[in-house]
């Protein structure tokens, strides 16, 4: 906020200065040996974000035409760059001077109805140059932007509402979440909404084998492509996953046991043993392999996903047995959720994926 003038406006000549070294373009951050391979290998334009290239077409001509940019609202999984893009995008508009455009709240911060009215509304109200601090041109405008937009109280978002109908001359929002259905329909028509799709397997690939060749990591394709099943198409989980995974055993070469064990995947094995016993229909077998799989320290709900995969795309169970398994499965993802016993919900799971296997 140190770059607003007492009059409500942005200083044309005023740099903004922040601690840390210079990177290579310019903009000043940490050092390179100690930036996290997220942040590393995040994208720097809006060319550069992969897969997305319908937004990416859009965001390209509202750079060309600056001042036309309308209210954003992108929506999809994590990991998809929506974050991503919309700071790109800010570092092409504003240049070095971006940060002290753009106002970022997500899900850490308050942004109940108060702060709405006054942090958001107070930062959309100053107006700003149409020049940066290099006499380059720049769009006279600022950017808000609110992460996880869709865990808002409805409150806040009907307060967010009237803000952004009001500073419009001044201000573009840019609204980021999960789930679109989370948000009020008031601001959904105000917004041009863009939904970010799960990344392909081929560009994670890609992407991850850049990595590995910039770091000089050795990595198996075949590791590389376990550890892309396993992110399910988030791309964040899958660089801090590789990162985490190089930390540990990046000098001797990382094998595919390595990536299943930072990544907390439960091994195939399991998943058939769960079966075979519960084939047996006997309890104290069923009783002993759930204390085993628990004192292995897997996570109760990364076996419920990895074994609903299993069951869906099994060729020796019927139809009427998949059904009452995957039942049984939302059953117990609801429970643990809600906070109970991983113990009791994977023993209740196993009996009655035992009680299907008899229909």
């Amino acid at each position: 906020m140190d770059s607003f003038l007492k009059t409500g406006k942005i200083n044309q000549d005023q740099q903004s200065t922040s601690s840390g070294v210079k990177s290579k373009d310019g903009s000043r951050g940490i050092s390179d040996s100690t930036t996290p391979w997220v942040e590393k290998y995040r994208p720097r334009t809006v060319d550069e974000v992969s897969e997305q290239s319908e937004i990416v077409a859009v965001l390209k001509q509202c750079l060309d035409q600056g001042a036309d940019m309308p209210h954003l609202l992108f929506y999809g999984p994590p990991g998809t760059g929506k974050t991503s893009t919309i700071i790109a995008a800010a570092r092409q508009l504003f240049g070095d001077m971006y940060k002290s455009r753009m106002l970022e709240l997500n899900a850490s911060d308050d942004r109940g109805i108060q702060v709405i009215r006054d942090k958001v509304k107070t930062f959309a109200q100053l107006t700003a140059s149409d020049r940066r601090p290099d006499g380059k041109p720049c769009p006279p405008f600022k950017i808000v932007v609110l992460d996880e937009a869709d865990s808002m109280t409805s409150a806040a978002q009907a307060a967010l509402r009237r803000t952004i109908e009001r500073e419009t001359k001044t201000t573009r929002f840019c609204l980021i979440c999960n789930y679109v259905s989370c948000i009020i329909d008031p601001l959904t028509s105000r917004c041009s909404k863009f939904r970010f799709k799960p990344l392909s397997h081929d560009i994670m690939l890609a992407r991850l084998e850049h990595i590995c060749n910039e770091e000089g990591v050795k990595c198996a394709p075949r590791v590389l492509a376990r550890l892309v099943d396993a992110s399910g198409g988030d791309m964040r989980r899958a660089i801090t996953s590789l990162q985490s995974t190089a930390r540990l055993k990046g000098e001797n070469g990382i094998e595919e046991i390595d990536v299943l064990e930072v990544v907390g995947t439960v091994p195939d094995v399991w998943l058939d043993r769960m079966i075979d016993i519960g084939r047996t229909y006997d309890y104290q077998k069923m009783d002993g392999f759930v204390e085993d799989l628990i004192f292995e320290a897997y996570s109760a709900a990364q076996v419920l996903e990895q074994l609903h995969d299993k069951i869906v795309f099994s060729t020796d169970l019927k139809d009427k047995q998949k059904a009452l398994i995957c039942k049984s499965i939302s059953v117990c993802a609801y429970r643990l959720q809600e906070g109970c016993s991983e113990y009791v919900t994977l023993l209740h799971l196993l009996c009655s994926v035992a009680k299907a296997l008899k229909a």
